[in-house]
């Protein structure tokens, strides 16, 4: 079996999205398939046309001349199935496997219906609801209605449908979609590189002031959505609880400035700590020093509907985890067995938990056990990636054309 990805990025650029894609892209490899992917113009200027990181192959797409909107998109996605078009040609696959956003679906479509491929489109978001939770975009406005729709509409034309999660399967269910052309392949971990519980490294600890701390922690990138300004509000009233505790932020993005300002005027600043931006093969060590990860996510159809990923490399990690009782957390967290759930969007209900949590740990040891059990059993690459199989072989086996492809709408200003 020969799969061409398409993608908006990859690596060497470090994100949940470029994780779950290695992920996939090792997994399939190991399982004896020959996999390559295309990158789009947002991957950036690259080395050379085509690369080889970590054993997989990325074709890179030229970026096209900057743009207004929506003529910049149009560009992006010719030149992009121009790419992959040129990709096809050299690799010969029998799939084209497309990635959210839906831009990357297009490109694929249009080289799918002329080249008689059968075409895999994987959600992994929508696009309208992700702009809305980086705060480019406003719920209900025309843009989102017409990036719905243009959604709606790709869907419609592709071979087979996967998401990661039963949020993004039932609201495609909801528009009409049959729920036999939907996929769920959830997001999963690779345990061979989050496969044990990190020693505490107290080097680090002692450089970051957490030497006799109990430590809250967030890694990851830092969207307004995930609610990193309600857990640093929530640190007065913890302190009060609980005075060895002190809050360590991994990561950096686009509120990274207006968090740091709010947390040096917080009357704790000085339980507050800001690591920056740490390489992927450092992050065990900071995963190490944490006694709770907290995902304290807003509530939001984004956050209602998509699972994250840094909890399950918490959990697989042998991390207690603390989340945000919204959708996305709830396919992946038992509230009081794998982990703790808190209401959304309220800093004291943040408080509070996170104070019981620390006050009591007689449960830890049992609770992390069965979060790992669980990621082991259910949230596992090596064992996920099966569930891509019965889709490719009967599309490679039987593939028809049944949409002919033709221009898709443009997006409103």
């Amino acid at each position: 079996m020969r799969i061409l990805h398409v993608l908006d990025h990859g690596l060497p650029l470090q994100s949940g999205y470029t994780f779950r894609t290695r992920a996939i892209l090792t997994a399939q490899q190991a399982r004896g398939w020959q996999v390559a992917a295309v990158t789009g113009a947002r991957q950036g200027e690259s080395a050379a046309t085509c690369e080889t990181i970590d054993g997989l192959t990325f074709h890179r797409t030229p970026m096209p001349p900057k743009l207004p909107f929506p003529l910049r998109e149009a560009a992006e996605i010719a030149a992009l199935a121009r790419r992959v078009d040129a990709a096809v040609a050299t690799f010969r696959p029998d799939i084209l496997h497309a990635h959210s956003p839906v831009l990357g679906a297009l490109a694929a479509l249009r080289v799918a219906r002329q080249r008689h491929l059968p075409l895999v489109y994987e959600i992994r978001a929508f696009w309208e609801d992700a702009a809305v939770g980086n705060g480019t975009g406003r719920e209900g406005s025309l843009r989102y209605r017409a990036t719905r729709a243009l959604e709606s509409w790709v869907v419609g034309r592709a071979d087979a449908v996967v998401v990661i999660c039963e949020g993004l399967r039932g609201d495609l269910i909801a528009r009409g979609v049959d729920p036999g052309k939907i996929v769920v392949s959830p997001n999963g971990v690779d345990l061979t590189l989050f496969g044990a519980a990190p020693p505490r490294d107290e080097a680090l600890a002692a450089e970051l002031g957490l030497e006799d701390a109990e430590t809250i922690g967030f890694i990851g990138s830092f969207y307004d959505y995930e609610g990193l300004d309600d857990l640093i509000a929530a640190m007065p009233a913890l302190v009060a609880a609980r005075p060895r505790a002190r809050l360590l932020l991994v990561g950096g993005g686009p509120m990274e400035a207006v968090l740091r300002a709010q947390a040096a005027a917080s009357p704790v600043a000085g339980q507050i700590r800001f690591a920056g931006r740490v390489p992927h093969t450092q992050v065990e060590r900071y995963y190490g020093l944490v006694d709770v990860l907290a995902y304290p996510r807003k509530r939001m159809r984004l956050t209602d509907l998509v699972t994250p990923l840094k909890p399950l490399e918490a959990m697989a990690q042998g991390r207690l985890v603390a989340a945000s009782d919204v959708g996305g957390h709830r396919e992946l967290i038992r509230d009081g067995d794998t982990g703790t759930l808190f209401a959304p969007d309220r800093p004291p209900a943040i408080a509070a938990a996170l104070a019981d949590l620390l006050a009591d740990r007689s449960g830890w040891d049992a609770r992390r056990a069965r979060a790992r059990a669980f990621v082991e059993a259910d949230r596992n690459w090596a064992s996920n990636i099966s569930r891509y199989w019965p889709v490719y072989q009967q599309l490679a086996g039987h593939h028809s054309v049944d949409a002919p492809w033709s221009h898709a709408p443009i997006l409103p200003a």
